[in-house]
């Protein structure tokens, strides 16, 4: 594994690597850089199951960042290649053509943050969320709670519970414990 990383950063600008736990190793690579090392690690270096992609949202940084997990069978390895791109830019080059199930992760990441894969199928159409007309749901500066109270709060007959009180009035009412 240690050839593999220095002849990773010999090649790209690779760094913040950090070996996780036997078998699981995480680096991060500039966006220009990206698409060309995951197609070096899955045609060069064994890397060829891609398990999934995903998003982190560092609001405070004004990031996101894009996590590719790819296995090697061979040598039982999972490498996280980790990708900052801007929150406003979101855009990032597509890598369907690397995977063919890369276009479904894409296009959730297009629904869900708004990240942007040009060139990558089917993206324009709804995935989950039918007919949804709000900010992508899983950016961090969308209120669940207030989406939530707006959408569903006015519903006849709905109404909250304190849990502590309800357990006690309703579910255990013979146990006592602490009186208020």
């Amino acid at each position: 594994m240690n050839e593999l990383l220095e002849r990773l950063q010999r090649h790209f600008d690779v760094n913040n690597i950090n070996v996780l736990k036997p078998g699981m190793t995480t680096l991060k690579i500039g966006k220009d850089s990206a698409e060309i090392l995951i197609r070096e690690l899955r045609d060069r270096e064994g890397y060829t199951h891609l398990n999934f992609i995903t998003c982190i949202d560092y609001i405070e940084d004004g990031i996101f960042t894009l996590v590719y997990m790819l296995h090697n069978y061979d040598s039982k390895h999972t490498l996280g290649v980790h990708v900052d791109i801007d929150r406003e830019g979101e855009e990032m080059t597509s890598i369907h053509t690397l995977w063919a199930q890369a276009w479904t992760y894409q296009r959730e990441l297009r629904e869900m943050y708004g990240i942007n894969f040009p060139g990558s199928p089917r993206l324009d159409e709804d995935f989950c969320l039918e007919g949804w007309d709000q900010i992508p749901p899983m950016r961090r500066e969308f209120d669940t709670r207030a989406f939530s109270e707006e959408r569903f709060g006015h519903r006849e007959g709905r109404h909250s519970e304190v849990p502590r009180v309800h357990m006690k009035m309703e579910l255990y009412p013979k146990r006592g414990g602490d009186e208020e």
